[in-house]
């Protein structure tokens, strides 16, 4: 995984957490749900780079 996807998984990850919690404190279930998709799209990613990187070891 590059330098530069992770920190985009996490810039977005943290996103959603901000979305989630502002969403419990107004009480917005959309704003809620949004923020856990975009938690879980960040989740996915990297999951989709491990795999890549177990890949690529076992190519070498």
């Amino acid at each position: 995984m590059g330098a530069d996807d992770k920190a985009k998984n996490i810039a977005e990850n943290a996103k959603g957490k901000v979305k989630e919690t502002a969403g419990h404190v107004t009480d917005d279930d959309k704003l809620v749900a949004k923020g856990k998709a975009e938690q879980a799209k960040a989740h996915v990613k990297d999951a989709v780079e491990d795999v890549k990187d177990a890949g690529d070891i076992y190519r070498r």
